[in-house]
């Protein structure tokens, strides 16, 4: 991610990025279902309000629920479904790494969605052949003497 390979650099540069490269930090991987139906080959995308996502690790692993909002500044998730209880008995949304949930669902048809997969279509063999071909093949002329072309004869 980083030039430096020190956990405490690491860190500091995570929380002092600036937004833009904060946002990048918020790519969540798509569920392989969702990829086969997209028909594309990315592996994650930024995560947006209102996704369904289910979550990959720990006691809760399996679990489904939309984002109830996406918090860029402290890189965490907030999930409809997950609450921890407070010491006065209030639920309160419980905060999420983006690494420990897999988008399921979401609206793939905004425009700034639907141009990312668009660049990221899987692309078939028979497809790729009739768009890469010239449409006036080049052919190579053999001398007339039959020698290479480069070849000196003494």
């Amino acid at each position: 991610m980083f030039n430096s390979v020190k956990p405490r650099t690491q860190r500091k540069q995570r929380y002092t990025a600036p937004l833009s490269a904060r946002k990048a930090m918020m790519h969540v991987h798509l569920s392989k279902d969702l990829r086969a139906k997209l028909g594309i080959t990315r592996r994650s995308m930024q995560i947006r309000k209102g996704d369904k996502v289910r979550l990959r690790v720990g006691t809760d692993a399996g679990k489904v629920g939309n984002v109830m909002r996406a918090d860029y500044h402290r890189l965490r998730l907030y999930i409809e479904g997950f609450v921890n209880k407070t010491a006065r008995g209030v639920e309160k949304l419980k905060p999420i790494q983006p690494a420990n949930v897999e988008i399921i669902d979401g609206d793939f048809a905004n425009k700034d969605r639907a141009e990312i997969i668009a660049r990221g279509k899987r692309t078939t063999k028979a497809s790729s052949q009739k768009t890469n071909t010239p449409s006036a093949p080049a052919q190579m002329t053999a001398p007339a003497s039959g020698a290479a072309p480069n070849a000196k004869t003494n």
